[in-house]
């Protein structure tokens, strides 16, 4: 029985409670042994706390916590492969970017987490199903499910399906690279290589509207060109691109 004043999900839009979780492990790309872990993963405490203690209903506290380390593993193991020439700072960068609360309400809305979420009448009433800490948490708690249901293996796979895009669509941009100078240089360095070399090739336009495209060469192997207002500009965007080829990512317009 569900426990009173919490919200009925078993007919949810007409769909038996049973489908709802069928198609959700579709989505997932997992099918559970042990159907109880996702009824658990999903569990609010709000719910089982106005379940009747014979009801041995639990919430998804425990396992949130379990999924969150989960998630921090295989994200950072991804991130090690795709981006090997990275160093720590910003691998670390790059993991707390994906590994967050608004990366995993993002990933939990595209699989339709919210209205699988058992919650209390009030806490449903209240937006919970659309807010982002609770899928975060649910999230989270998913995979741990998945990982008690079948090991780590089944949750890499199922992570690597779900947070391939979001690491594929990854610029160094966005990884703290906004002054791209100091991070080619400080790649060098760790690689242990010459500093980058800077090249103007050429100048025009008149005073007010000038034009400066230089060249960087980067350890005589990778030889990049940007167009900019300013010197500074130009050397700027060519490290942009050059960083572009380093690590293996195209430049985005």
């Amino acid at each position: 029985e569900r426990p009173a004043g919490a919200a009925d999900l078993r007919y949810h839009h007409g769909v038996t409670r049973d489908e709802q979780l069928s198609g959700f492990e579709e989505a997932l790309g997992y099918r559970f042994r042990d159907r109880a872990l996702l009824e658990r993963a999903l569990t609010h405490s709000s719910y089982a706390n106005d379940a009747p203690r014979s009801g041995d209903v639990r919430d998804n506290e425990t396992l949130e916590f379990l999924g969150d380390s989960v998630l921090g593993f295989l994200v950072a193991e991804m991130l090690f492969e795709a981006f090997p020439d990275f160093r720590e700072g910003r691998l670390s960068k790059a993991r707390a970017h994906l590994v967050s609360e608004p990366s995993f309400a993002r990933l939990a809305r595209g699989l339709g987490i919210g209205d699988l979420l058992l919650l209390a009448t009030g806490e449903s009433r209240s937006g919970g199903r659309v807010r982002e800490s609770l899928l975060a948490d649910a999230f989270e708690a998913v995979f741990a499910a998945v990982t008690l249901d079948s090991g780590l293996p089944a949750a890499r796979e199922a992570a690597r399906r779900l947070f391939a895009p979001a690491i594929a669509e990854l610029d160094p941009g966005e990884l703290s690279f906004h002054d791209y100078k100091t991070a080619l240089q400080e790649l060098a360095q760790g690689e242990g290589k010459p500093l980058p070399a800077y090249r103007l090739l050429s100048e025009s336009g008149p005073d007010h509207r000038k034009e400066f495209v230089y060249e960087v060469l980067y350890d005589e192997e990778i030889s990049a060109t940007g167009l900019g207002a300013t010197k500074k500009e130009a050397q700027r965007q060519a490290a942009k691109a050059a960083l572009a080829v380093k690590l293996g990512k195209a430049t985005r317009p």
